[in-house]
């Protein structure tokens, strides 16, 4: 038996928003390293997220471990968008008195 080589395509596609998910699915790239990155292993992530395959979860890792600083970039201009956006959200809408608002709504005052 000869063992062949063939390219495959690559579990990993970047949305409309610039986000990298797992095969296929609405899981990102970011959440699969940040689990992996607290002991998790493939198999527990996979037990996480029903929709992932263990191949691409094995996949994605493996492109971490070999692209590490690429892959750390990404994750790092992700944060600081969300912390820009946050930002932005934080003086478009009143944050005073928020809780007491929800609180009030919750119970129906």
């Amino acid at each position: 038996m000869t063992l062949l080589t063939t390219a495959e395509l690559m579990p990993l596609q970047i949305d409309t928003d610039g986000v990298i998910r797992v095969g296929g699915t609405r899981v990102t790239l970011d959440t699969v390293i940040v689990i992996f990155e607290q002991g998790a292993t493939a198999e527990e992530i996979v037990e996480r997220f029903s929709t992932l395959d263990l191949t691409d979860v094995y996949f994605a890792i493996g492109y971490y471990l070999r692209h590490r600083a690429v892959v750390d970039h990404y994750r790092n201009e992700r944060q600081n968008r969300s912390d820009q956006v946050r930002a932005q959200n934080m003086t478009r809408f009143n944050q005073h008195g928020l809780r007491e608002r929800l609180l009030a709504r919750h119970l129906g005052l």
